[in-house]
């Protein structure tokens, strides 16, 4: 059994079953939505939640997990004798960090190691493969830490969304300027810059988007992931595109959950990469 006891938030959207299978905690963080708080889950349980954000005059607010929430996972790892490493959402994105710093700021510091990935989605999944790898290989917790460290740094997210509604409804957009870019079919593309998602172009359709998006994918790129929301279709054609450019890559297709995902909306689509 492994002395390192690997610890995520619910954002790095890992299955249940890759999970129980490496013995990952998840500590989720939590949605509220039409008076309902509910934690965010894993890939498989998010239908219900799209379906209704579909239909609904509300908007859902996230929350982040309390100290007491790291920190209860924390304790029993160390008290089974093992060291911890964490990996959360950008902390420019979410306070989930924070609650980790927090929690870890309680116990032996020198057993705990907290990694604020500075990203969110499949690339968290990826810094969880690297770590796992490295804990077969029988590195230290240090050594894995700063591993993460510099590998995050080699990490990107370029998006775009199918309606721009949603980015009105979570404050990211003026109504106005919502109503003309749905008009005109305007496509923004949103990447992920020192943490924070910020727009960085914008396109007339999807098509264009998800091209332009396709040719600002370093080409050094050895892991590639297609994540998207209610999109399977154009992510599998997406994936066939990305297999003739990048021969040499791993390229995969997952599933954006409602935390990420209510900001964005259904029909998102969203390339992160790893080189």
């Amino acid at each position: 059994m492994s002395k390192i006891q690997l610890v995520i938030d619910s954002t790095a959207y890992i299955s249940k079953d890759f999970a129980k299978k490496h013995d990952i905690k998840m500590v989720p963080l939590s949605v509220n939505f039409e008076g309902t708080l509910s934690e965010e889950g894993f890939p498989g349980e998010f239908d219900e939640f799209f379906e209704r954000l579909a239909n609904s005059n509300d908007f859902p607010t996230t929350s982040q997990p309390s100290a007491g929430a790291f920190l209860e996972v924390f304790q029993k790892a160390l008290d089974e004798g093992k060291e911890v490493i964490t990996i959360t959402i950008s902390s420019k994105l979410s306070g989930t960090y924070s609650s980790a710093i927090t929690a870890a700021g309680m116990l032996d510091e020198g057993k705990v190691s907290v990694i604020d990935s500075e990203s969110a989605a499949a690339n968290i999944k990826e810094l969880v493969q690297v770590a796992l790898n490295m804990i077969d290989e029988g590195y230290s917790r240090e050594e894995i830490a700063n591993k993460l460290e510099q590998q995050k740094k080699q990490m990107g997210i370029l998006l775009t969304v199918g309606t721009l509604d949603y980015l009105k409804k979570g404050g990211r957009l003026s109504n106005t300027g919502a109503l003309i870019g749905n008009l005109l079919n305007i496509k923004p593309i949103i990447a992920l810059k020192e943490g924070k998602l910020v727009p960085v172009d914008k396109v007339r359709g999807k098509k264009k988007a998800l091209e332009k998006i396709i040719e600002n994918i370093p080409e050094e790129s050895t892991v590639i992931n297609i994540c998207h929301i209610y999109a399977l279709d154009e992510a599998l054609d997406i994936k066939k595109l990305l297999e003739e450019k990048f021969p040499k890559s791993r390229i995969d297709i997952q599933v954006l959950g409602p935390v990420v995902g209510a900001h964005l909306g259904p029909k998102a689509l969203g390339v992160l990469f790893m080189y």
